[in-house]
């Protein structure tokens, strides 16, 4: 597969996508933030209780 025909299928891709508009239906994005602030807001706790060098 040469470079110019994976190019070529990319930007088909690419230009596919626009139509549905990006976003998929079921997925809510307060959910999904608030997710991850909440798995974030985990990892720090978890981070801060194991540095004990302070």
């Amino acid at each position: 597969m040469s470079f110019h025909s994976t190019a070529a299928q990319l930007v088909t891709l690419a230009a596919e996508g626009e139509e549905h508009g990006g976003n998929h239906e079921s997925l809510n994005p307060l959910f999904v933030g608030g997710g991850a602030f909440l798995a974030l807001m985990l990892l720090l706790w978890i981070t801060t209780r194991f540095n004990r060098d302070r």
